[in-house]
């Protein structure tokens, strides 16, 4: 059983643990709504991130995204790759209706573990979401921005700052088709 799996099947037995949630009328909680189903996926990650480089590697393949809790949260598989490598992992999007801001976990097939949450919010059809975390010993904050949304098409990026959001370096762009 992969992560993947085991993170659904925990995340269903804590819901069951505290009982439902409460039906509400709070439109964010549809917010990840447009990811569900299946997806064809160019990604481009910068070969060498924080080093000024502008060398980029391209995958191909797919994204298949599972709703949980009737749209409250969702899971998604990405298997991605090219000649010579790949990138297998996903993540799990979960909805805090108390703060309005989704909490969106990675994890690796490498890794098999969810990393720190990116933490944000949907605003104007725009999701930017923020975390800081550790690259190679480095300490990044990270921004994640889902745009240009609609029923056919989704953008991705993700760029690291070393300045507290003064600058930014994208490092990875992922292009989303159906």
């Amino acid at each position: 059983m992969n992560v993947f799996r085991i993170v659904a099947v925990c995340a269903i037995l804590v819901a069951g643990t505290f009982g439902r949630l409460p039906a509400s009328d709070d439109p964010h909680w549809h917010d990840f709504d447009f990811e569900f189903g299946t997806w064809k996926a160019h990604l481009r990650l910068l070969g060498h991130r924080l080093a000024g480089a502008h060398d980029w590697i391209d995958y191909h393949g797919t994204l298949i995204v599972h709703p949980l809790w009737g749209g409250k949260g969702n899971m998604s598989e990405l298997d991605v790759s090219n000649a010579t490598s790949g990138i297998v992992g996903g993540a799990l999007h979960l909805y805090n209706p108390s703060t309005r801001q989704w909490s969106v976990y990675f994890a690796s097939e490498t890794g098999g573990q969810l990393g720190v949450p990116s933490v944000g919010r949907f605003e104007n059809g725009r999701g930017e979401l923020y975390d800081h975390e550790s690259y190679r010993g480095r300490p990044v904050y990270v921004r994640q921005i889902f745009s240009n949304i609609s029923p056919h098409t989704f953008d991705f990026a993700q760029a690291f700052s070393t300045d507290e959001g003064k600058t930014w370096e994208t490092n990875l762009l992922i292009y989303y088709t159906r």
